[in-house]
C-alpha cells in the first residue's frame, strides 16, 4: 500500500516542521521546527502522534492534498475553513480520508499558520536529526511544491488524544480573537543599558510589518500620538556577535525591533532590548502582517 499525500497545491508556503533540531548550536545550526508548536503537538495529539512527529505547516491557507491510501488526519493552528471534497468538514478533530479524496484546507478568518497531521507522520529524511524545513539556513526539505508525494509512516492506531496538550483554541480566542491588540510578554534584558529608555518598547503599540517571516517579526510603531518612533540607542558602536535565544527581540540601528521566531539566526550583533517569554512564542508566531500588539513586562512574582 503507497502510504503518501500528493500535493495539489500548496498555497502561499507549506513546509514540513516537527519539533527542530536540538543540539546543534555550537554547530552554527539553530532550531528551526513549528512556528505554532502548541499547535502542532495538538495536531499530533489528535492522530495519535508522538506531538514530535513531522507535520505540514501551512501559511494563510490554500494547501491541497490527495490521500493515496487510507488515512487519518487532523488540522490545527490557525482556523481555516477544512472540507474533504468539497464537503466541509470540522477544525481540530479527527478526519477519516479515504483513498483518492482530496482534503482542502481555505484561507483562515485569523492567525497565520495551520498544521496538518497525519497518522504515522509525514516520512521524509531527517536531517541532523529532524525533518523540519529551515527557511533561512536552507536545511531540511525543501518548500513543498505541487505532484510532490509525502510517504506517510506506520499509523501506530492510538485512541484517544492525550489529555495532557495544552490545547491551543483558548491562545486564539483570547489573544487573536478576543482583542484588536495582542499582548506579547517580555523580560528585559540582557542589553537595555543601551537605550536611551528601555521602557519606551512597552509604551504604545507595535504593528507587524510585511517584511515578517518564520526568521522573525519585524515591528514599526503602529500609533502616531507621540509615542516614541523607534527605539533610542545611545550607544552607537556594534556588539561583537553574541548568541540569540528564540523570542530574542533584537534592535538595528533603525531603532524598529525584530522580534526572532523559529528560524532565526543564532548569533547577532545588534543588541537585545528584552526576550519575550517561551510561552507567548506560539502567539507571535500566529500574528499576521499588519496585525498590532504590545509587550508587557511579567509581573514580579
Amino acid at each position: 500500500m503507497n502510504r503518501a499525500l500528493t500535493i495539489i497545491r500548496t498555497g502561499p508556503l507549506a513546509l514540513v516542521q516537527d519539533e527542530g533540531r536540538t543540539g546543534h548550536a555550537a554547530d552554527g545550526v539553530g532550531r528551526s521546527g513549528a512556528a505554532d508548536r502548541r499547535s502542532a503537538a495538538w495536531a499530533n495529539s489528535l492522530v495519535g502522534n508522538p506531538i514530535g512527529a513531522a507535520v505540514i505547516e501551512c501559511t494563510l491557507g490554500g494547501l491541497a492534498v490527495r490521500a493515496e491510501a487510507d488515512l487519518v488526519a487532523a488540522v490545527t493552528g490557525a482556523p481555516t475553513p477544512v472540507d474533504i471534497d468539497g464537503t466541509a468538514t470540522t477544525h481540530a478533530t479527527r478526519l477519516q480520508l479515504s483513498k483518492g479524496q482530496t482534503l482542502r484546507l481555505r484561507t483562515p478568518r485569523t492567525g497565520l499558520r495551520s498544521y496538518l497531521a497525519i497518522a504515522g507522520g509525514i516520512d521524509v529524511p531527517a536531517v541532523l536529526g529532524s525533518r523540519s524545513s529551515d527557511t533561512l539556513s536552507g536545511l531540511g526539505p525543501a518548500p513543498l511544491a505541487k505532484a510532490d508525494e509525502l510517504p506517510i509512516g506506520v499509523d501506530q492506531g492510538a485512541g484517544e488524544p492525550d489529555a495532557v496538550i495544552d490545547r491551543p483554541g483558548k491562545v486564539f480566542k483570547e489573544t487573536v480573537l478576543g482583542s484588536q491588540v495582542t499582548e506579547l510578554r517580555v523580560i528585559f534584558g540582557p542589553r537595555g543599558d543601551w537605550f536611551d529608555n528601555p521602557g519606551d518598547l512597552t509604551t504604545g503599540e507595535w504593528q507587524v510589518s510585511a517584511h515578517s517571516n518564520r526568521v522573525g517579526l519585524r515591528l514599526d510603531r503602529a500609533t502616531d500620538d507621540g509615542e516614541p518612533p523607534a527605539l533610542r540607542r545611545k550607544l552607537t558602536h556594534e556588539l561583537p556577535s553574541e548568541g540569540l535565544a528564540l523570542g530574542a527581540i533584537q534592535v538595528p540601528p533603525s531603532g524598529q525591533p525584530v522580534l526572532f521566531l523559529a528560524d532565526h539566526p543564532i548569533t547577532g550583533g545588534y543588541p537585545v532590548i528584552a526576550v519575550v517569554v517561551d510561552d507567548d512564542i506560539d502567539i507571535a508566531g500566529q500574528l499576521r502582517p499588519g496585525q498590532r500588539l504590545r509587550f508587557v513586562t511579567v509581573p514580579d512574582s
